[in-house]
């Protein structure tokens, strides 16, 4: 075997071929791009949500001291509690349970109102109902320089002749000057015409009749009394039943 065979025989059988490869590159992962609303100080939207998130929180704990120290400063002049306010000069005791006053107590305590806060509400109230009642003073003066007079000759009126349930009707209407002449008017239709008791016969007195005297104004009216007239009204009940 010649040397030429035997060398390429060597050759074949101890090298290997040569492989072609890509020449070897360095692989670089590139950073996600920038969101242009992303300011400066935060590296990612991460950064921002998370800070984000820290300051409501704080703001949240100060929205809450705030308002718990407003609560404060605005309850500061309240009372323990609501029964606890003082009624002004203005208010009767009796009226300590209308429902009105309760209602207003507990308003002002839930608000947090103090004495001066609640008590301003109670004038301005009592103010307003005031100017719906007639004006006593204005009233007298319609009645004229006796006005007096009048005034306790129709209270005497109404005590002899009207029920104790009728009175608080009779009251409300004589409030004004028009109320009293109204009366008036009922105690003039009501005169009875004088009667001599004192040449009557005992048995022809009789108690209505002496009540029907009684309504003449000699016998009411301050203004108008006969001491004489009167005393035959009372000679004749007293000669009923002694």
């Amino acid at each position: 075997m010649d040397d030429t065979t035997q060398g390429g025989s060597l050759l074949n059988e101890n090298t290997e071929a040569p492989v072609n490869a890509e020449p070897t590159q360095d692989f670089v992962v590139a950073e996600p791009e920038r969101p242009a609303w992303l300011p400066e100080k935060y590296k990612s939207p991460e950064d921002l949500a998370k800070a984000y998130t820290e300051l409501s929180s704080k703001l949240g704990q100060k929205e809450e001291d705030f308002k718990a120290k407003l609560k404060e400063e605005m309850f500061v002049d309240r009372p323990a509690s609501s029964g606890d306010y003082q009624l002004p000069d203005v208010v009767d005791e009796s009226a300590v349970d209308n429902e009105l006053l309760k209602w207003w107590s507990e308003t002002s305590f839930n608000n947090g109102y103090g004495q001066e806060k609640f008590q301003e509400g109670i004038e301005k109230f009592a103010e307003v109902l005031h100017s719906y009642f007639p004006n006593a003073d204005a009233e007298i003066e319609k009645l004229g320089d006796n006005a007096n007079a009048r005034i306790e000759a129709v209270s005497l009126f109404a005590n002899q002749f009207f029920q104790s349930d009728h009175m608080p009707a009779i009251e409300r209407m004589a409030e004004t000057a028009d109320g009293i002449a109204a009366i008036e008017y009922m105690m003039s239709k009501m005169k009875a015409p004088s009667m001599n008791v004192s040449t009557q016969a005992t048995d022809r007195i009789s108690d209505e009749r002496l009540r029907d005297m009684m309504k003449d104004e000699r016998y009411w009216n301050p203004s108008k009394r006969d001491s004489d007239y009167i005393n035959q009204v009372n000679s004749g009940f007293k000669k009923l039943y002694g």
